[in-house]
């Protein structure tokens, strides 16, 4: 990988990580802070979009820069799981158990649906 590229993967995950920062506050926001939503939408999203990436078959540095730059630092891991394990915590063992399942199973829906709407590209 050229450092061109380097470069670029760092810029976009930035601007993936402040993207995240910024639709998870405005989710919260609106639908409040109880539940992890925020993070919820911003995993689902990515999830689609990265779908997406693969269905259209983008690769090499392409792939590199927008799914792992861009997407990769949009899209949250640890959040998920560190909220999942904060509302067990706070003694809410359903909403945790909501969260983690909701996230994989309507994840694994968007990754499906974005690889179909990609293909169509």
């Amino acid at each position: 990988m050229s450092l061109p590229v380097v470069i670029a993967v760092g810029i976009l995950g930035g601007a993936g990580a402040v993207a995240r920062f910024v639709v998870d506050n405005l989710v919260s926001r609106r639908a409040g802070r109880s539940f992890p939503f925020g993070i919820l939408a911003v995993n689902l999203s990515g999830t689609f979009v990265l779908g997406i990436l693969v269905g259209a078959a983008l690769h090499g540095e392409a792939y590199r820069l927008v799914g792992g730059g861009l997407i990769g630092a949009y899209t949250t891991f640890s959040t998920w799981v560190f909220d999942s394990e904060r509302l067990r915590d706070e003694g809410r063992p359903r909403q945790a158990a909501l969260n983690l399942g909701a996230s994989l199973l309507i994840g694994l829906a968007a990754i499906w649906l974005g690889r179909t709407v990609g293909t169509a590209l």
